[in-house]
């Protein structure tokens, strides 16, 4: 039995992506599945560090400067034939754009089963992958059991200590890629837009603003208790609707998926859809004028009152504890 993790072609390795791993090596020691994964994202010795003590057996490494990292049509055939090849039975790949991007991809491709948006992997007790997924906004969870091979799982993000079991590090296997010939698409620009002092995927702290925040003009309080944290910002909705926010800060059914360790969430109602989004979150603070808001019901602490007020009073708390530290 062999797995096999996909990890994003970012230039280094992705918090989403080692999760995925660390996820997927976990249930692969239960399963006794042999591990692989494949890193497509420049020379293999630059992430070797942080794939120690995972259980991988092999590491096949794709070094490929002139192929568009981010075109998963031109990875294709790569990823086929490795697959075919080893007889792979499961493919994971983080919930992120490009990876849910990759694996739908490939998925057609196999003509495979395809979970997306996961937030739990295992097996059943013959060895069948089974996994976790989120429906109508969270309201339901169903578990899957994916029976055909090779069968294709997207993991969200989870907020969960990385398991290490020793130093061993994976044997490396390198493979060349061709130039692609007869492409459909291509990618001219990325654009990279900025969610804060950190990336949202990548976040161990988040503050979020919702309707509350009340126009464009008013975000520079959450902005600078990100720079006070070292969180990214967030938003949600109805926010990124009325134009107040760019879309790339957008979390909920139809942003992004985050789990911090810590969220902050100033001046959201707690909508079933932005839920959605944070509800992996380890603790969760909510600020809202409104002590009927939802929020209330689905946070770890809760502060009724104006977030104009209440924000600054926390910034200035962060600043004198730093002040005093030095």
């Amino acid at each position: 039995m062999r797995w096999l993790v996909l990890l994003e072609p970012r230039g280094e390795l992705t918090t989403g992506s080692l999760v995925a791993l660390a996820t997927t090596a976990r249930s692969a020691r239960l399963a006794g599945a042999e591990l692989h994964a494949l890193w497509t994202g420049g020379q293999a010795e630059d992430v070797m560090s942080r794939l120690r003590g995972l259980g991988i057996a092999t590491l096949h490494a794709a070094p490929a400067d002139h192929i568009p990292p981010l075109s998963h049509e031109a990875w294709l055939p790569l990823l086929t034939e490795l697959v075919k090849n080893l007889e792979i039975e499961l493919i994971v790949g983080p919930a992120s754009a490009l990876g849910k991007s990759w694996l739908a991809a490939l998925a057609a491709r196999l003509d495979a089963e395809l979970a997306q948006d996961c937030i739990a992997l295992g097996t059943t007790a013959n060895g069948t992958p089974l996994v976790r997924k989120p429906l109508y906004a969270g309201k339901l969870l169903a578990d899957l059991r994916l029976e055909r091979q090779p069968a294709l799982v997207t993991l969200r993000p989870a907020s969960f200590q990385i398991e290490r079991s020793g130093d061993a590090l994976p044997a490396i296997a390198y493979h060349t890629m061709k130039n692609p010939n007869n492409l459909r698409s291509s990618i001219k620009e990325v654009v990279k837009v900025s969610a804060g002092m950190a990336e949202l995927a990548d976040a161990r702290i988040v503050v979020s603003g919702g309707r509350g925040m009340g126009g464009a003009d008013h975000w520079a309080v959450l902005q600078e208790l990100c720079q006070e944290l070292g969180a990214a910002l967030g938003a949600s909705r109805a926010a990124v609707d009325a134009g107040w926010i760019h879309h790339a800060h957008q979390i909920g059914q139809t942003g992004k998926a985050v789990s911090p360790d810590l969220y902050i969430a100033c001046g959201i109602s707690g909508a079933v859809q932005h839920l959605a989004g944070m509800r992996s979150a380890h603790k969760v603070v909510a600020i809202n004028k409104d002590p009927t808001a939802e929020i209330f019901q689905h946070c770890d602490y809760g502060i009724v009152g104006d977030l104009f007020e209440v924000v600054p009073m926390l910034i200035q708390e962060l600043k004198a504890q730093r002040t005093q530290a030095a």
